[in-house]
């Protein structure tokens, strides 16, 4: 599928109903991969959207909470360790995730027992030489910082690899656009690392409450995996497959090196200059673009497969893109905005008056989780199409620009000028991303696209903003909470207001209703 290339008749508005054939093709019509049991694809999509964000958003709100309630229960010291371990080896994760799930779910082999089979000895070979390799690292990574006591918590995390290959079971009821099942088995890590962690960090176990949360729920949700396989997990090793598999995922391994060189250079940058405390600081704001790009997942992961079975029809691409984004963008613009303007509030009246010096850099990282967010699931499309390098390239410009930017105002200026850069270096990265976009897409408004996505917020922002101009200096928890009240209450309006259609139509897929055909641009 050449980027350049575009449908005949692109606008959708002239199209009757673009994916009335799609949605009454026999599952084996879709390259044998989707089950949907008398639905149509749009609504198995949509369904499968909500059940997608009631467990997603269970997850990543357990996993917000935890990392707050821990950032109050330990030192920032000791928040700082677990920092140096997530990123410092976490990223070199980035090296295995090279796809394999993802070319698993877009392949349509006639025996899908023997394609799982090849991808989970991929997985297998690929994660044991992620191991090697994080072994090696672990006493370098102690003597890069300074710190000896790395070593012992960061090798316990070893113990995640093996989980993590089991896991692989889940992919296949994940390509069948089987949510439920999938997202049941996956609930058992995040409600198990939490339950783990929190108990540990109460009783003083420090950073080791999270070390040992996080291999207790890896393990948990490993086991559910294995039992619940709808295949027996077998090693089949096929030259070809591994051939297929290298082709579409070196362009996401090159990404994968971009992303760890950013992130390494973050937390090397900020031990030598701040210390641990600053690593600390810079890894809670970094939790909040985390927590944003999990719960994009909610639409995105929903998706995938279905855009994968209708790969070749650009038309319903383009109109997978704008309307998962627009409904993406309802809640991710202004949760990121919002962190902005009650950040000071989290720090001086919840975690802690001791994170004090990260609000700058909190309010920024809010700023940034928001506009990430305007065409934020763009490598899923790049990866159904089996586009994957121009994922590559952008990875690559935002590197160049975390060096350009964000790494020198660290060393400059501390926190506030590693705030600065960061917002420097996602403008670069939304331009590069929207650049190979309208090639994807040459009926893409993207002007259009830009403004769609603040707009519910800026009534809600300006409310706020207007009621601190009028108030006195003594500022309470009280008024806090009263101003986020007005903040979600306009936001609310807003966005019913601009995007009742989307929300209607959303509505009827939901009830199973027909669509009604609408322009998308």
């Amino acid at each position: 599928m050449a980027l350049g290339r575009a449908w005949p008749g692109a606008t959708l508005a002239s199209m009757a109903d673009p994916v009335a054939t799609a949605e009454t093709q026999a599952p084996q019509d879709l390259g044998g991969r989707l089950n949907l049991a008398g639905k149509g694809l749009r609504e198995q999509t949509a369904r499968g959207t909500l059940v997608n964000a009631t467990f997603l958003i269970g997850f990543n709100v357990l996993g917000l909470l935890k990392g707050f309630v821990v950032a109050a229960l330990l030192t920032a010291a000791d928040y700082g360790v677990w920092g140096i371990i997530v990123i410092g080896l976490g990223t070199l994760g980035w090296l295995k995730q090279v796809g394999i799930s993802d070319k698993y779910v877009q392949q349509s082999d006639a025996d899908q027992e023997l394609a799982f089979q090849r991808a989970f000895t991929l997985e297998l070979i690929a994660t044991g030489a992620y191991g090697v390799v994080v072994a090696a690292l672990i006493p370098v990574l102690a003597l890069v910082y300074g710190e000896p006591k790395l070593i012992a918590p960061a090798a316990f995390t070893l113990l995640m690899l093996p989980a993590a290959v089991l896991q692989a079971a889940i992919w296949v009821h994940y390509r069948r656009m089987n949510f439920v099942r999938q997202r049941t088995l996956e609930a058992i890590d995040p409600i198990t690392t939490f339950a783990v962690t929190v108990a540990l960090a109460i009783a003083g176990a420090g950073y080791w409450s999270l070390v040992i949360g996080a291999v207790a729920g890896s393990w948990a949700s490993a086991a559910a995996a294995v039992r619940g396989s709808p295949y027996p997990l077998r090693l089949r090793y096929d030259r070809g497959t591994l051939r297929s598999y290298l082709g579409f995922s070196w362009p996401l391994l090159v990404a994968g090196g971009s992303g760890i060189i950013a992130a390494q250079a973050s937390i090397l940058a900020g031990d030598q200059v701040l210390g641990l405390a600053g690593v600390g600081a810079i890894a809670l704001a970094s939790s909040i673009v985390l927590y944003t790009d999990r719960v994009d997942q909610i639409v995105t992961s929903t998706l995938y497969p279905a855009i994968c079975a209708v790969r070749d029809r650009r038309d319903l691409l383009l109109e997978s893109f704008v309307k998962s984004n627009r409904l993406a963008l309802m809640w991710g613009f202004p949760f990121g905005v919002g962190v902005a303007l009650f950040a000071a509030d989290l720090v001086h009246s919840v975690i802690g008056e001791r994170w004090a010096p990260a609000i700058v850099l909190i309010e920024a990282f809010g700023l940034i989780a928001a506009a990430n967010h305007i065409g934020f699931n763009w490598t899923a499309f790049f990866r159904a199409a089996g586009e994957t390098k121009p994922i590559a390239i952008v990875s690559a410009i935002a590197t160049v620009a975390f060096l350009a930017f964000a790494l020198p105002g660290l060393l400059i200026w501390e926190l506030d000028g590693y705030a600065v850069g960061m917002g420097a270096v996602i403008i670069v990265t939304l331009a590069a991303r929207f650049f190979y976009l309208a090639r994807l897409f040459p009926g893409l408004q993207i002007a259009r696209h830009f403004v769609r996505a603040f707009a519910p917020t800026v009534p809600a922002a300006a409310a706020v903003l207007g009621l601190r101009a009028v108030e006195g200096s003594g500022r309470t928890p009280a008024l806090a909470i009263a101003e986020l009240a007005l903040y979600l209450a306009v936001t609310a309006v807003a966005t019913i207001l601009l995007e009742r259609d989307l929300l209607r139509e959303v509505g009827r897929y939901l009830r199973g209703g027909r669509r009604v055909p609408a322009s998308v641009t």
